[in-house]
């Protein structure tokens, strides 16, 4: 009689606009995991994350989601956190024993997919240039936490998430 093996689940870090959730989501169907949005979770459960950033400032932000990010480790599924969760070194904790995937992506691809909005770290004069700063400050953190990276620019979502799911099944 065949087992069934373990259902594997994984975690998506990296910047705003880097694909995670796209990205997230084919990769949760192909292991037959549930897709889970640590951003989404702390928006259904505290309000929008600009309002949360306005009036309880950023620290209490993190604070909440540390404990997101704990919580749906817990689960099974394929994880993406928000571009900021690496600033926090509890949450960095938490990752360490996890397989990580740092999903990384250039400015110039960055420029297409941010024009809209809806990210209250990147209002001002010039997005992209402050999406490259804010990249360049959690850089360091995005590869201490990391396993593999995957560099979403060019390359078709579909194709970074078979390659994503390859690499997880390779990690048992």
């Amino acid at each position: 009689m065949m087992s069934t093996p373990e259902p594997l689940g994984l975690v998506l870090v990296g910047p705003m606009a880097a694909g995670k959730t796209s990205v997230g989501r084919r990769v949760a169907r192909s292991l037959g995991v549930p897709f889970i949005d640590t951003d989404k979770r702390i928006s259904a459960e505290h309000g929008p994350i600009p309002a949360i950033f306005e009036a309880h400032g950023e620290e209490r932000f993190r604070e909440l989601e540390r404990e997101a990010v704990a919580h749906a480790l817990r689960e099974v599924g394929v994880v993406s956190l928000g571009g900021g969760a690496v600033t926090d070194a509890g949450t960095r904790a938490l990752l360490a024993p996890e397989p990580v995937v740092f999903l990384t992506v250039s400015p110039e691809a960055v420029a297409d997919r941010i024009a809209g909005g809806g990210r209250p770290l990147l209002a001002g004069e010039d997005p992209v240039e402050r999406w490259t700063q804010i990249f360049a400050q959690r850089r360091d953190w995005y590869d201490e936490v990391a396993s593999v990276t995957f560099d979403t620019s060019r390359r078709p979502m579909q194709r970074i998430a078979e390659e994503i799911v390859t690499w997880r099944r390779e990690q048992r």
